[in-house]
């Protein structure tokens, strides 16, 4: 799915409004109608709401039955807050109430800001509000309990509209959503950047958020992600014609956006790739075997790990006997001889920052044309030499979570634009940057990104980045392209969601991410 920037959709907004001819109040009450369709299917009541019948006793001093709660909640009628800035996202929202008030809901809608600055569609919502039989009321930042006890808040305060913090009101009204059962907002979360996922300040947290046209890279990666809940996309019936998609340089990856081929009923072995991993060291034997175990899963037709004499029988014990264990020779040469036989080339895991390892990793960097994925301490030791980087012809992967990409790059932590760090750093440096973490960020030397949609807390543990090194080189190892980067991304979170499904987040393992493999593959041939 393609995502859109603010100042795109902005554009789109206005060509469809000038140029075709489309009333901006038709876009506003088809955004609306969206809105309420979706307040409307939540089941009530939602999660933090505090009054309703298990706060109270039947007359007869008992707790009520499931059958007693259903009855009251069919019975009693609904109720929305709805929180609404003086610009088009608050007219969105003066809308939705309109709606919900024709639906029999009990509405309050509150207006944050100065009426001075009300658009005129906005003003035109209020005068239909008014019509129906509601109101527009100006917020009072004291009267706490006048905005509690609500079975939905709406936020309609920016949209994608805020490029700065939160301030006074707005702020004490995002406060006063949180004492309501459900959080819907309108397009875009306020207090988050709808390009970059920043909480600028303080944030509304959504548990859904209906996004208008098109999706935002902001609803899908940093704190964006987290605080915009389950994301519904609407059409508002803009023309597709209009989005101008050689110009978008963001999108999601969902299942249908990965494709592997299948295998041919007449390969060999060497029809699927050679991989050579080049990991371990002395404590970290653990690394290597999980990143060879993986390739294996992943269909690689060769693996073969090469690791120092010091850990070679105790990676030889433990690694699967479907990966070849191979101690490194005296000779440098003979190492890089080796890898040039190979289609693809994995440096890092466990391997450590000794001098042989950085001399290794530097002359395998320079003489090699297939693929190289850098990983752990094969980033770590290119980091302090990025020239050597920037002078490589091959496709080059590198596979950081936050704190090596810090190092590589120079820049802060935290990391502000994830999306944009990782965009700039592959553009600079010529390589496909795989930016690890919630919503894993892979970016290509062309600035195209692409934003996972798979994937779990449950493994934000130790030798989870292993597992994806083993796949990467596995898909590389076969096809020398720079998306088989985003599929080993996406089949990586799959495996971990299935690993996930199985064992609980708290108890599955990196290895059992391997295990998930073949069936996440299943899923796409």
């Amino acid at each position: 799915m393609k995502l859109y920037t603010a100042a795109q959709m902005r554009e789109i907004d206005r060509q469809a409004i000038e140029e075709r001819g489309i009333p901006s109040t038709v876009l506003m009450e088809r955004a609306a109608h969206a809105l309420v369709g979706e307040i409307r299917a939540l089941p009530i009541p939602g999660p933090g709401f505090q009054d309703g019948p298990t706060a109270w006793y039947t007359t007869d001093g008992n707790m009520p039955t499931q059958e007693e709660q259903a009855e009251f909640w069919a019975m009693r009628r609904r109720s929305a807050v709805v929180f609404c800035g003086p610009g088009n996202n608050g007219g969105d929202g003066v809308a939705a109430a309109r709606m919900l008030i024709d639906a029999g809901w009990r509405v309050r809608c509150v207006l944050v800001g100065s009426r001075e600055k009300m658009t005129d569609e906005c003003l035109e919502m209020e005068r239909r509000l008014v019509e129906a039989g509601g109101m527009l009321e100006d917020f009072n930042p004291e009267d706490t309990e006048r905005y509690m006890g609500f079975d939905v808040a709406v936020d309609a305060l920016f949209g994608v509209g805020l490029h700065s913090p939160l301030r006074a009101d707005a702020a004490t009204a995002v406060w006063r959503m949180a004492v309501s059962g459900w959080v819907v907002s309108a397009d875009v979360p306020s207090g988050i950047h709808a390009d970059t996922g920043d909480v600028m300040g303080m944030a509304v947290q959504a548990d859904v958020t209906v996004t208008f046209s098109r999706g935002k890279p902001g609803l899908y990666v940093g704190k964006g992600a987290v605080h915009s809940g389950r994301v519904v996309v609407a059409d508002i019936g803009i023309p597709g014609e209009l989005y101008p998609e050689n110009q978008c340089r963001t999108c999601l990856v969902e299942q249908e956006d990965v494709r592997l081929p299948r295998r041919p009923v007449d390969g060999h072995k060497g029809d699927f790739g050679k991989l050579l991993i080049l990991a371990g060291s002395r404590g970290y034997s653990g690394a290597p075997c999980l990143a060879a175990r993986s390739a294996v899963r992943c269909g690689a037709g060769l693996v073969t790990l090469a690791v120092p004499e010091e850990v070679y029988s105790i990676v030889a014990a433990k690694c699967c006997d479907e990966a070849m264990v191979w101690p490194w020779p005296e000779n440098d040469a003979a190492i890089v001889e080796k890898a040039k036989t190979c289609t693809a080339v994995v440096l890092g895991p466990g391997l450590g920052q000794g001098e042989r390892a950085e001399r290794l990793v530097l002359e395998l960097m320079r003489k090699l044309d297939c693929p190289v994925i850098l990983d752990a301490d094969g980033l770590n030791i290119i980091s302090r030499h990025i020239d050597v980087l920037d002078e490589r012809k091959g496709l080059t992967v590198l596979t950081p979570h936050d704190g090596e990409f810090a190092r590589l790059s120079g820049c802060d932590l935290p990391i502000q634009d994830r999306l944009g760090a990782a965009r700039s750093f592959a553009l600079a440096h010529g390589c496909v940057v795989v930016l690890k973490g919630h919503r894993t960020i892979t970016a290509a030397e062309s600035g195209m990104c692409a934003v996972n949609s798979t994937g779990n807390s449950g493994m934000a543990k130790g030798g989870s980045g292993d597992v994806l090194a083993g796949i990467m080189g596995a898909l590389l190892a076969r096809h020398d392209r720079a998306d088989e980067a985003v599929n080993a991304v996406w089949l990586h979170g799959r495996a971990g969601d299935l690993a996930a499904e199985d064992k609980g987040e708290y108890g599955m393992m990196p290895s059992d991410l391997i295990e998930q493999i073949p069936y996440a593959v299943k899923e796409l041939v």
